[in-house]
């Protein structure tokens, strides 16, 4: 197997990165691994497989992150993923939602690194494609010290190809999930020691980074960068990614042709009895500061949505953008 080498990573994030959102982004960067939302391992052994783990060619190299706890569950839906063509299976550790911890899995898991290294050994033992971990520096009351440095040597220790950490604790009880990606203080330095104590290790970032230049200044000290909202909300910023891996200058967007093959891949999504909002709703963070990005929303939300709408609407709302402006940076 190759060595893990993913410099950037979009985030799994619940309700935004399905399949619609991840074709949309590899349209904008060829390089950056893209992450399925979290998938329940009983969903993929019984539920409609094609709706949840069916994706798009081009989207690879695409992961499908999976949440579980019981090792057997956890291999099946490895092995069905894998069947599907996923680049890589990744088991959350770092959701803290009450549905997982009704299940007992997500951020759970950071108080059992066992039975992490229990999923992890069943999961390699069934699929060739790397097997990753992502979690928190700790939860609740845990010292994050002794509890990161467990969760990542049960996950290596079980043949873990990589561990993506979100630099911040997550609370069980007390927070929302929303407030648990923004309240638990950031602490990077923690994630960059756990790489200094583990050089030929994988150890890639998570949370609250911001943009590219951002994302440079960890790659000095840890092997990835994966961000979330910020890709989300304003999805040009992908535009710089393959430089950003590969060295040299970003490439300007080519709006027209991104347009035209968003509404050649919505059409598509109508004929197989989708609807336009599907696709267009991971499309309204485009167009930060340029001239009519306002009017460019406004058509989309009210317009997409309705029944019959086709891809000429996602084309009245691109043309309401003046590309020749920009009054502030993407």
């Amino acid at each position: 197997m190759a060595p893990y080498d993913h410099k950037f990573a979009v985030a799994p994030m619940i309700d935004w990165t399905d399949r619609h959102c991840r074709y949309f982004h590899r349209q904008l960067t060829g390089r950056a691994l893209l992450y399925t939302e979290m998938i329940v391992a009983d969903a993929a052994i019984h539920g409609d497989r094609e709706r949840l783990l069916g994706f798009d060619q081009s989207e690879h190299p695409v992961a499908l992150q999976l949440g579980g706890s019981d090792p057997e569950k956890l291999a099946r839906a490895a092995e069905i993923g894998a069947g599907f063509g996923y680049d890589e299976i990744n088991l959350n550790v770092g959701c803290p939602s009450d549905r997982v911890q009704s299940g007992t899995f997500g951020a759970c898991l950071m108080k059992t690194p066992d039975v992490v290294a229990a999923g992890v050994a069943a999961m390699k033992a069934r699929v060739s494609v790397p097997v990753t971990v992502k979690c928190r520096i700790g939860v609740d009351e845990q010292d994050i010290e002794p509890a990161l440095d467990a969760l990542a040597d049960a996950a290596w220790s079980a043949g873990a190809d990589a561990l993506w950490v979100h630099a911040r604790k997550a609370w069980l009880q007390g927070l929302s999930p929303k407030e648990n990606r923004e309240i638990p203080p950031l602490d990077y330095d923690r994630v960059y020691r756990l790489k200094q104590a583990n050089p030929d290790r994988f150890i890639g970032i998570n949370g609250g980074i911001l943009c590219l230049d951002e994302a440079r200044r960890h790659l000095e000290r840890v092997d990835g960068v994966m961000l979330g909202r910020a890709a989300y909300q304003n999805p040009e910023v992908l535009a710089g990614v393959d430089a950003l891996v590969d060295g040299g200058e970003p490439q300007p967007v080519d709006h027209s042709a991104l347009i035209e093959a968003m509404a050649a891949y919505a059409q598509r999504h109508i004929e197989d009895g989708g609807r336009l909002s599907h696709v267009t709703r991971h499309m309204i963070g485009l167009f930060h500061g340029f001239d009519g990005a306002r009017r460019y929303r406004q058509i989309l939300s009210s317009q997409a949505t309705k029944p019959g709408a086709d891809p000429d609407v996602l084309r009245e709302a691109f043309a309401a953008v003046d590309l020749s402006t920009r009054r502030s940076a993407a």
